[in-house]
């Protein structure tokens, strides 16, 4: 199940609001708490020091000062004489100068004690209601608006985020609508700076796309092009071999046909294996170099020897490759084929190993006419065939090698011999690809 993004936003910004605004109203109530209880202490204070600083032994022990007749029994301050006798007071006589909280019967009460000059103790006391309504009133005064205001701010950040998303969903609309068989690049202006590398990631996979479908269709093209060409070959051949009468000249016309059939059948199997190593995954394990190899040479000698070619192999010894053997055949018998091939009667041709540091490097050394430098690279496109060169040949053989050897890791290129002559073709893979 795949997450939202916007719904986790939306629901993470909500309870952020939410939780911010507890907070607040929570430190909104300490803060009045606070203030309530520092002005509520000031009047004690102020209070405890409004007697007389001798308090007069016939004076009841509990003074009401007439300014605080009229307040709220709840609000009303009273002053009382803490005799050390212990029968003056429903306070506790023992309580020392200075702030004290006490909960009594009737409720909290906050008292400042002092002590007079005479030796009593002097208490100026209040219910701690006052306070707590204080800090009461002014917390609902700041949570109410706040409360007020929850949806609202809900709503605006819903609304923020949706926004924020609104491109991301025109995006995906206008990429459900592209055409697949030829996808538009999307426009790269006017986007969120958090949107534009997305786009244009995008833009870049639709032009890997776009030159693969150019590829894949030229190759169409081209494939259909060189099939063409054989089988109405082909087609010919058989409908003159029809109208032949005798025997001898059956024969004789049954040589091209079957070397057609033959040409036709090899570049069939050709775009197989082009078509299977670029959609394959190759199956890699440790190949011991040096039999392999031999066992590859001993298939060509055949071919080498009805042509009086010198086929040699350069082997330093033990050496081991991590590689798929079916591919790296592939790579190098495409080589040998194309040495055998243009290399001419009683040249020379050499398979050579070699292993410097990390790579491994084989080598198919010929003698023959060579590749112009310049048309090097052209020669590893599909069905691409240099104009002087010797009939017979399909043009796939390198693109094939080419693409296996992509598949391996490695990479495949093309030399000048040491003479000056002749060709080299390089495969190199790291030993532990």
């Amino acid at each position: 199940m795949n997450i939202s993004l916007e719904q986790r936003l939306i629901r993470i910004l909500a309870l952020s609001i939410v939780v911010v605004g507890c907070l607040a109203s929570a430190w909104a109530f300490q803060l009045a708490y606070t203030e309530a209880r520092e002005f509520q202490d000031a009047n004690l204070q102020q209070i405890a020091l409004l007697p007389s600083n001798e308090w007069q032994p016939n004076q009841t022990d509990s003074l009401h000062l007439s300014m605080l007749a009229g307040m709220d029994p709840e609000m009303r301050l009273r002053l009382i004489k803490l005799n050390p006798d212990g029968k003056s007071s429903w306070l506790p006589v023992n309580l020392s100068p200075g702030f004290h909280t006490l909960n009594l019967k009737d409720g909290n009460w906050r008292v400042f004690v002092r002590q007079s000059k005479t030796g009593y103790r002097i208490a100026a006391a209040q219910k701690t209601d006052e306070g707590d309504e204080v800090a009461f009133n002014s917390t609902l005064i700041t949570f109410l608006p706040w409360l007020l205001l929850l949806p609202v701010l809900i709503w605006l950040s819903v609304r923020i985020v949706r926004r924020s998303f609104a491109p991301l969903h025109a995006f995906a609309q206008t990429l459900e609508t592209h055409q697949h068989e030829q996808p538009d690049l999307l426009a790269e202006t006017g986007l969120a700076k958090e949107i534009a590398p997305f786009v244009h990631a995008i833009n870049q996979q639709t032009l890997r796309i776009q030159r693969n479908m150019a590829q894949q269709q030229r190759f169409i093209a081209d494939a259909s092009h060189e099939l063409r060409s054989p089988l109405t070959a082909l087609s010919l051949q058989a409908q003159n071999l029809a109208q032949v009468e005798n025997c001898a000249d059956m024969r004789a016309r049954l040589v091209p046909l079957q070397a057609g059939i033959a040409r036709t059948q090899q570049l069939a199997v050709q775009l197989l294996n082009l078509v299977k190593h670029q959609i394959g995954t190759p199956n890699f394990l440790m190949l011991d170099m040096s039999p392999w190899v031999r066992k590859l040479i001993a298939e060509y000698l055949p071919v080498a020897e009805s042509k009086m070619q010198d086929l040699g192999l350069d082997d330093p010894g033990h050496i081991l490759l991590y590689t798929d053997p079916d591919a790296l055949g592939l790579v190098l018998r495409n080589a040998l084929d194309n040495a055998l091939r243009y290399t001419p009667e009683g040249g020379q041709i050499t398979l050579r190993l070699l292993h410097l540091q990390d790579n491994v490097t084989v080598e198919v050394i010929d003698n023959g006419p060579g590749i112009p430098e310049n048309e090097r690279e052209h020669v590893f496109t599909p069905f691409y065939r240099i104009l002087e060169s010797i009939p017979g040949g399909s043009g796939l053989g390198l693109s094939i090698a080419r693409e296996a050897a992509i598949r391996l890791g490695g990479t495949v290129s093309l030399h000048t011999g040491q003479s000056g002559k002749g060709l080299v073709f390089r495969y190199q893979q790291r030993s532990s690809t």
